[in-house]
């Protein structure tokens, strides 16, 4: 079945409800009004060049089958071209003030187009209730000098006596320098087109000494603080100073057909990260990053505990994630808590890990994670496919000393909670370290793993490596399913092959269930 899920005036996206990942089970041909346009082979694609409030049909062909959708463009109350604002689109020239004058006079319901050229820019502000467009080959480049950045001030008092947070780096208040796409507090926004943010970090000092606050900190690629109903469509975003987007206390936000790209050696470019975001969905992204392809938040101590508000709400679905160090992570900022997250019919390619959840002590009883579920995964030379690690090695060396004790501490309002995940469907193929590690805290277990019709092969040439980062570090190579401190394990029709010694290790683990195939040339089952 064909759905509409994206429309702006002159774009829209559509995806293919199958059962595969992120490719489309067969090579497609795509009809607009009767006129074949291209051919496709992803459950996700978009069409551009389309005319404001006009009706069009669409329709899909392969083998004998055949789909038809009619849909409607929006409305545009006017079109404002940055070029009558002059923006000069050079590349030389700093396009900032003529793109941001654009943005600014643009009535509700208008868009503000940005046509072919290499536009030099440092932080544009949006504006409620507009449309941005980039036209095929138009370029924001970003500005290499930080000093021409503005600075969102991390911490404002007001005059109630609290205090207003622009800038957060991390989970907690910070100096931040603005984003070249950057919302506060705005609403009913779209941003789409066939063009590219080239953030231009490669080209500047915002990946020397990265740990280093210069300042203030690295702006993201993309930042939204406190926005509603924003969605992007088709866009690329490359080479940012930081994560790629960041939406920040946000709700219902979109990323459709987008794709974010940084070298796999760049320091802390993840990819997408919502943090105590409500209403998020991910949809036919292709992702390929320096760190976690998606890693969502929830604010270390003081936004986490101040405001209790967790991400949760989440779908990821028909993306293809490659090179990050996880390809879906949970943490470890999450003082918040994480749930109702879905991740369906993704491609993890060449990450170090697929899933990956960091927690520990001190992280707070408002850090819950739960209602977590994968379902029709592929994961391809991933590492280690499945890793939950309650010891994550976060924090200075003294905290670390205090708190990593492998034996049980008092459970009080610093301890998180790890509820219930559920793997089903997953097709994995050329893991190194090991095929699952999920260690929970002996005061506080995981309360339930569900792995159910899952392949996994381990690679016969593997090497070892750490597969959770925790103070000791465990190196491992072809390890089987490994489980600690978990109140319920449930394994049906479970299959690991090529994993060396047992299949699966059980420590301090309450009710198991295991039917079916559970096993590995030379493996048993092992308490």
């Amino acid at each position: 079945m064909l759905k509409q899920i994206f429309i702006s005036p002159s774009s829209a996206s559509f995806e293919l409800d199958q059962p595969s990942c992120y490719y489309a089970l067969q090579i497609y041909d795509i009809y607009l009004n009767g006129e074949l346009v291209r051919t496709e082979d992803r459950n996700v694609f978009s069409l551009y060049g389309l005319l404001p409030d006009t009706e069009y049909m669409i329709k899909i062909k392969y083998s004998d089958v055949e789909e038809e959708v009619s849909f409607r463009t929006e409305p545009a109350s006017v079109t404002l071209n940055v070029r009558d604002f002059y923006a000069l689109g050079d590349g030389q020239h700093n396009d900032t003030g003529a793109i941001q004058a654009a943005l600014l006079s643009c009535p509700k319901g208008g868009r503000v187009v940005i046509p072919a050229g290499r536009y030099l820019v440092t932080a544009l502000f949006l504006k409620s209730d507009i449309r941005l467009e980039l036209e095929k080959d138009a370029v924001l480049l970003g500005e290499t000098d930080r000093h021409k950045y503005p600075v969102l001030p991390g911490r404002i008092p007001m005059e109630d006596g609290e205090e207003m947070y622009l800038g957060t780096w991390e989970g907690e208040p910070d100096d931040l320098f603005a984003s070249m796409i950057t919302g506060i507090d705005v609403e009913n926004v779209k941003v789409y087109g066939e063009g590219i943010l080239d953030e231009n970090a490669q080209n500047s000092d915002w990946w020397v000494d990265h740990k280093v606050k210069r300042v203030a900190r690295r702006p993201k690629g993309i930042f939204l603080n406190h926005c509603r109903n924003i969605s992007f469509q088709g866009i690329t975003v490359k080479n940012t100073p930081s994560w790629n987007q960041h939406p920040f206390f946000c709700r219902d936000i979109s990323y459709v057909d987008l794709l974010l790209t940084s070298p796999k050696d760049s320091p802390t470019t993840d990819g997408c990260d919502p943090e105590s975001c409500r209403g998020v969905k991910i949809i036919g992204c292709r992702i390929s990053v320096g760190d976690d392809c998606i890693a969502i938040k929830s604010g270390k101590a003081e936004f986490g505990k101040k405001f209790r508000t967790p991400s949760e709400q989440i779908t990821i679905k028909n993306c293809l994630m490659e090179f990050g160090h996880g390809g879906v992570t949970l943490g470890s900022e999450m003082s918040g808590g994480v749930r109702d997250i879905s991740v369906t019919q993704c491609i993890f390619r060449d990450t170090d890990r697929g899933l990956r959840i960091k927690t520990r002590r001190g992280r707070g009883n408002t850090a819950v994670i739960d209602g977590i579920t994968f379902e029709n995964i592929q994961m391809e030379r991933v590492l280690a496919p499945l890793t939950i690690n309650m010891f994550y090695k976060a924090g200075s060396e003294a905290y670390v000393a205090e708190h990593f004790d492998r034996s049980p501490m008092p459970v009080d309002d610093t301890t998180p909670y790890l509820g219930h995940f559920t793997f089903c469907s997953l097709k994995i193929s050329g893991a190194q370290w090991g095929a699952g590690y999920f260690l929970g805290l002996p005061e506080r277990p995981i309360e339930s793993v569900q792995i159910e019709d899952v392949v996994l092969e381990m690679a016969e040439d593997a090497k070892e490596g750490v597969i959770i980062m925790t103070p000791e570090n465990p190196t491992v190579c072809r390890q089987g399913l490994y489980f600690e401190n978990v109140n319920h394990v449930c394994l049906n029709r479970v299959r690991v092959d090529g994993a060396v010694g047992d299949a699966c290790i059980f420590h301090n683990v309450g009710d198991k269930i295991i039917t079916e195939t559970l096993g590995s040339a030379g493996g048993r089952e092992h308490v």
